[in-house]
């Protein structure tokens, strides 16, 4: 994996977090009758023409481009709610919108093997690369403010965004506490001094029996 033949870099290529992200769960329209599939990670159908039903990512795209399928994408690729997720992302310099944590390689695949599925899809595709645009920024704004003070919390950060970040702020973590790890150890050292000593009464003596 990348991450192991580039230590500096992402943990996953982009390739590889669409894999992933193939597992995700899809609505197709199937267009005929299909047998029932029996694969390794479950069983799918059998498939009626007409009558929507849910399947893998990677097996949508596979009935996809064999004909035998349309495939429905999720309620989040409308444009009216996207447009209502970019201008709350504008909105909030702080938090991020809650979204599919594979989006950004959910809406690729859809873009690159069902775009015909897709209503209006140039102007899906305008507003997924605004919101992306906007969470970048946010993060880049935020990593700049990383600090000793910092603590973790709940981002509604994507695979993809996560990611990007994951190699800057794992060393820059390690850089602060190359840094402040002198300044730990005198500290601790500082306090075993003050702590009160316990008196020295000597040895003690037996008792007698």
């Amino acid at each position: 994996m990348s991450a192991q033949s580039d230590p500096n870099g992402s943990a996953f290529s982009a390739a590889e977090l669409e894999f992933l992200a193939e597992d995700e769960m899809i609505e197709i329209v199937p267009n005929l009758r299909i047998k029932p599939l029996s694969l390794i990670c479950g069983d799918f159908g059998p498939f009626q023409p007409q009558i929507p039903t849910q399947v893998p990512i990677w097996l949508a795209v596979a009935l996809k481009k064999r004909g035998k399928c349309a495939i429905r994408p999720p309620d989040w690729m409308s444009v009216e709610k996207l447009t209502q997720v970019l201008e709350a992302e504008r909105d909030s310099a702080s938090s991020f919108e809650a979204l599919p944590f594979h989006y950004v390689e959910i809406s690729r695949l859809l873009f690159d093997h069902a775009h015909d599925d897709i209503p209006e899809v140039y102007m899906v595709r305008s507003l997924i690369e605004d919101i992306k645009d906007v969470r970048f920024h946010k993060i880049g704004t935020g990593l700049e403010k990383l600090s000793s003070r910092t603590y973790a919390m709940k981002l509604n950060l994507s695979a993809m965004e996560v990611n990007v970040i994951r190699p800057f702020v794992t060393g820059s973590l390690e850089k602060f506490y190359e840094l402040t790890a002198p300044e730990i150890i005198q500290e601790s050292e500082t306090q075993e001094y003050r702590r009160p000593q316990t008196a020295d009464r000597g040895p003690r003596r037996e008792l007698r029996r």
